[in-house]
């Protein structure tokens, strides 16, 4: 009877450890439905990237107030879980505070994660108010309506309570340390929870008991349904941050990419000697040509998958974005939240039928609109503000080139200027030889 709890322990760890597994793997897939993109090159710029970027916070701390609080929020649950090393060791092996041994080094360490657990309980209660009584315009956008809204509400609940149950058990610890009962050797130190201690006071030793080890396993508990809860929340970026940034697009902003199969075509036009009808270097067989552009999750490379998957919707992309400032339609958060939510619908329905069927969807039109796609004016402004490394704008081109290469549905403004460039040479609709004329008033 006495091993009980820990078999108990260990199932409930399995399977929260393997639910968490399966849900990564089915993320990892869905991201490799993405085109090959070769990010491969300046290994060391980018660790530099990664280790500044999702470790370092830089972009976050761009502003202040958000920064420093997600700093605290972010580095002090990720420290604090530290000790649930020990709580897995405790729950498997039924010990208590298996590291104790470590003396004044154990103090310091139980010191600083309460003092941690504090901070965070005081920064997610800001990061709340901040949502939902200040109400920034940021966080009340269209998209973020319903779902978006309540999971990133939930997931500070989540913070709160977690932070609450270590800091209960710890104190309800204290108590039974100070009373010798069995186990609960005299050890840590509880800067926090020796306030919450006199809570108890005058409790018997069995209601201390079952109150830390409530707590305990609430604790644990939650922390396992914290993680598994990640692969339907935006928070997955809480792993993906690190990859992501790893990946980034090294080159300049505001360089785009172009299409082989557009270049190989120019450069043949550029060639006298070259023969149209030549086949191809490749030999490759006849068949469907290669889509310009993108029109659907599976056109878009596995590094802009990894884009959707990662965004945090903090909304500073739309914050900053100069169509979105002047009333456009354009929300480059909603591009990433459209991709990564196709691209979910994708993976369910390759869940449901062992591969992909057609399900008469796309992510153009469907989800994201012509009229958004040409409200961009391409001035990086998004990326720039992104603090993870995200590039709406790479989705953004290829959905156009999609629009103008496949359908010809580029706007009329813009078919205008095509047309004076290869009739004039030049944007403007005048005669070349009259482009001096000006000079003559």
């Amino acid at each position: 009877m006495q091993y009980i709890p820990n078999i108990l322990f260990v199932i409930v760890l399995v399977a929260g450890i393997g639910y968490f597994t399966k849900n990564i793997r089915k993320v990892i897939r869905n991201i490799r439905l993405g085109k090959d993109v070769d990010r491969s090159d300046n290994k060391g710029e980018r660790f530099k990237n990664m280790a500044m970027i999702a470790m370092g916070q830089s972009k976050m701390i761009r502003r202040p107030i958000a920064g420093i609080l997600h700093i605290v929020v972010y580095l002090g649950f990720i420290i604090i879980n530290i000790e649930v090393l020990e709580i897995i060791i405790d729950g498997i092996f039924g010990t208590h505070r298996i590291f104790a041994f470590l003396g004044g080094f154990y103090d310091f360490l139980i010191a600083s994660f309460e003092i941690l657990a504090l901070l965070v309980f005081v920064g997610v209660v800001l990061f709340w108010t901040r949502r939902n009584v200040i109400k920034l315009k940021r966080f009340w956008n269209p998209e973020m309506k319903g779902w978006p809204k309540n999971d990133g509400n939930l997931i500070l609940y989540f913070e709160m309570v977690l932070m609450a149950l270590f800091l209960v058990m710890n104190a309800a610890d204290l108590q039974l340390q100070e009373l010798g009962a069995d186990h609960y050797i005299k050890a840590g130190s509880y800067p926090v929870s020796q306030f919450i201690s006199p809570l108890f006071d005058g409790m018997s030793e069995g209601s201390l008991f079952l109150i830390e080890r409530g707590a305990w396993w609430l604790h644990i508990l939650g922390i396992l349904v914290f993680l598994n809860y990640l692969y339907f929340s935006k928070h997955l970026h809480i792993l993906l941050a690190f990859p992501n940034t790893y990946y980034g697009d090294l080159k300049p902003q505001g360089q785009l990419d172009n299409l082989e199969a557009v270049t190989n075509e120019v450069m043949l036009m550029m060639d006298p000697s070259a023969d149209p009808f030549a086949a191809p270097a490749d030999d490759q067989q006849e068949g469907e040509p290669e889509k310009f552009g993108a029109s659907d999750v599976m056109d878009l490379n596995w590094a802009q998958l990894l884009n959707a998957y990662t965004c945090t919707e903090c909304g500073r992309c739309t914050s900053e974005c100069p169509a979105n400032q002047t009333g456009k339609k354009l929300s480059p958060r909603k591009i990433m939240m459209d991709t990564r939510d196709r691209l979910k619908e994708v993976g369910d329905n390759i869940d449901k039928n062992g591969s992909f069927v057609d399900d008469g969807k796309q992510l153009l039109n469907d989800y994201i609109t012509p009229e958004e796609l040409w409200a961009c004016t391409s001035c990086n402004a998004c990326v720039e503000a992104c603090p993870v490394s995200i590039s709406p704008l790479s989705i953004i081109i290829d959905m156009r080139r999609y629009l103008v290469m496949e359908e010809s549905a580029a706007p009329t403004d813009l078919n205008n200027m095509m047309s004076n460039i290869e009739n004039n040479g030049a944007p403007w609709p005048f005669n070349q030889m009259d482009r001096l004329n000006w000079s003559n008033e």
